[in-house]
């Protein structure tokens, strides 16, 4: 971080990466990218180690000025299309199962609230994220922490809900006759209660104040408030990576039990793996398969991001290229726009949902293009 007041500017790495030109200076935010152009700068020499970049130049002696902020175009407009891709898709995918009765189940319920999280990525926290890419709020810490803290609490939400489903899946492979007591749509809504509250609460962290003291100039970056121990050590390492290791130990013991089941029904039957019960069981293993690619997409998305982060915070000389950087921010957020596309791929239900509601739309399209044009008595074709 700048030292305002200092005449000579060593960057730290975790933060900055210098140009080859000078008065411009890059800095990096690990939320987006953002660049900040100085007009003027601090005399004397300028250090900065960059991979394939002069990392000593030098400027005239000049007064320190406010930052002019410019956003990177084509990382905002890839921003807005996993924005609209993210809240279109999602909407559809709860607007399936609130309108598919088949649809009504405790599974789809937690898929609901990953969608509605999703939902909320490409309506709310992608635009935060580029507003605060321009520093804005500015002089208002509370506002910008808050801001800052948004994709935190939508991501934290997506990670109980993937968690409630696989524990709602392990409760239906390996306790199904407790499974309808367990798990009523009742006790599906309270659990769905229960972890946006969490999610809320973990994200609201730095404004009970696990921050950084802001800037002078006020202006609201990632890097400039929000404290690096909190994104490695409490929110990565605690609300993140264990949940998804436990995660994967569910779906490991489920696939571990279906494959045992199956053999063992193809044991009883002969060698033959038909019947009811077998057919029940290629289901449940059908639909955790499915289910586990959703969290197996999220953690490809979300991991790298994380574990750069590790990497700018624990080993602050390692270089970190730029496109790798911006690679792994937009990948995280692109995971908001995935799953609609997962779901119509591999689950039938899904797939014959979406089929009924363009169905229902081109339908309608049609009915007001046929008023439109007259609404009167269609003639009898011969």
């Amino acid at each position: 971080m700048m030292n305002e007041t200092a005449t000579n500017f060593t960057s730290s790495p975790t933060l900055l990466y210098t140009k080859t030109t000078i008065p411009n200076i890059t800095y990096y935010r690990n939320t987006s990218l953002l660049i900040i152009a100085y007009s003027t700068i601090p005399a004397t020499a300028v250090t900065q180690p960059r991979p394939q970049v002069n990392t000593t130049l030098s400027t005239p002696a000049t007064t320190p000025a406010d930052p002019v902020t410019s956003l990177n175009m084509p990382y905002v407009v890839a921003e807005l299309v996993i924005a609209f891709l993210s809240t279109v898709g999602n909407l559809l995918v709860c607007a399936a199962v609130g309108l598919n009765r088949k649809l009504h189940t405790v599974t789809n319920y937690f898929l609901v609230s990953l969608a509605v999280a999703d939902v909320c990525v490409g309506a709310l926290a992608i635009p935060c994220a580029i507003l605060t890419d321009m520093g804005t709020p500015r002089h208002n810490l509370y506002l910008c922490l808050l801001m800052l803290s948004v994709l935190i609490m939508l991501t934290q939400s997506s990670i109980f809900s993937l968690l409630a489903v696989a524990a709602e899946r392990y409760v239906a492979i390996f306790m199904p006759f407790r499974y309808h007591s367990l798990m009523r749509p009742r006790n599906a809504l309270l659990v769905i209660l229960v972890t946006w509250v969490l999610a809320f609460l973990i994200g609201l962290v730095p404004l009970m104040g696990w921050h950084k003291t802001p800037p002078a100039s006020g202006y609201c970056f990632f890097v400039f408030v929000v404290d690096m121990t909190y994104m490695v050590y409490f929110n990565f390492f605690v609300c993140v990576l264990a949940p998804l290791v436990v995660m994967f130990l569910i779906y490991a013991q489920i696939f571990a039990a279906v494959k045992r089941q199956m053999r063992r029904i193809a044991a009883d039957r002969g060698g033959m793996a038909g019947g009811e019960g077998a057919a029940k069981i290629k289901r449940e293993m059908k639909t955790a398969t499915s289910l586990f690619l959703v969290l197996f997409l999220f953690t490809v998305c979300w991991i790298p991001l994380h574990v750069i982060n590790c990497f700018l915070l624990l080993c602050p000389s390692c270089p970190v290229p730029l496109p790798l950087l911006l690679t792994a921010i937009i990948l995280s957020h692109a995971n908001s726009a995935v799953n609609p596309f997962l779901y119509a791929y591999k689950m039938k239900s899904f797939r014959e949902a979406f089929k009924g509601i363009f169905l229902c739309c081109k339908g309608a399209s049609m009915g007001e293009d046929h008023r439109d044009n007259g609404g009167g008595t269609a003639v009898p074709r011969a």
